[in-house]
């Protein structure tokens, strides 16, 4: 039979750790939908200024900018993984982690020098852990990303890719699709790719639109090329956040259910417990008076 105080107190410590579970999932649902307004908001300028770029691009024709450039020697392969300051996100740190190893080995078998840069406290405590090399540590973004905190990130990259140290940026993130579908990715940063014009043209295909510039297309690109660097990064930071709120609110989510569960089914122990012992009593009662009579 099983013992009725060990079973209140197990009963009682569950709804402790129910109400704890609850509570985390009634917040992650009020920053998820912050984080969801903050990076809907800033995606369609995101997608618009990329556009607005490539269209520019191939108007041009023929253009040549540093940051489109990869070095054809020296520099090192920069890799970016963002993951989570907090915890109790199920698998979200996991599945990032995962890949940007993944990636990273892909560097090491074709010898090719990294430098790994982890933003988030739970990346960076598993790195330490798991002994990787690092060589930053970002831990100061916050779970409310701003843009003056990542535009210096960006410079910093651009500038070395253009001085030549780097040869590549790539960014390893949670990329936000929708509520049921968040995807890890490793993102190219830099160089900027798919803005050169397409050599070969259908015959079918429509007249090419016509651009006048003012000012001159390359003033005009000097400009517009880093501003897409640092949207892009920044928006990085943006979906990895929603994602991240995603995951912790779909993980508390199961965990308060599971404790429901528990709680349920050590009610009904208790429940047979109390019975059980109530009965024996009446027995016993039943036994003496037998043995009176």
């Amino acid at each position: 039979m099983a013992n009725r105080r060990v079973l209140v107190q197990r009963r009682k410590a569950v709804r402790n750790i129910h109400k704890i579970t609850r509570t985390m999932q009634m917040i992650a649902n009020a920053r998820f939908q912050a984080a969801y307004k903050r990076a809907v908001a800033s995606k369609p300028y995101t997608e618009k200024l990329a556009k607005l770029v490539e269209d520019l691009a191939k108007a041009a024709k023929g253009i040549d900018h540093p940051l489109m450039r990869e070095p054809e020697e020296g520099g090192v392969a920069l890799v970016m993984v963002i993951t989570s300051t907090r915890g109790l996100c199920g698998g979200y740190n996991g599945n990032i982690l995962r890949l940007a190893g993944e990636h990273i080995r892909g560097l090491e078998e074709k010898g090719e020098q990294f430098e790994l840069h982890m933003v988030g406290k739970k990346g960076v405590t598993y790195l330490k852990f798991a002994g990787w090399p690092m060589d930053r540590e970002i831990t100061d973004i916050g779970e409310v990303p701003r843009f003056d905190q990542v535009e210096p990130l960006a410079n910093e990259m651009m500038e070395r890719f253009i001085k030549g140290e780097i040869r590549s940026v790539d960014v390893a993130y949670m990329n936000f699709v929708s509520t049921g579908k968040q995807i890890p990715v490793v993102e190219r940063l830099l160089p900027l790719s798919g803005l050169e014009p397409e050599i070969e043209e259908e015959a079918s295909a429509e007249a090419e639109v016509q651009y006048e510039f003012s000012p001159d297309p390359t003033e005009l690109l000097n400009e517009l090329l880093p501003a897409t660097v640092r949207i892009a990064l920044f928006q990085a930071f943006s979906d990895a956040v929603v994602s991240e709120q995603v995951a912790r609110m779909v993980a508390m989510t199961a965990a308060t259910e599971a404790a429901e569960d528990i709680i349920k089914r050590l009610t009904q122990q208790y429940n047979r417990a109390r019975q059980t012992a109530i009965t024996m009593e009446l027995l016993d009662i039943v036994g003496g008076a037998n043995a009176l009579s």
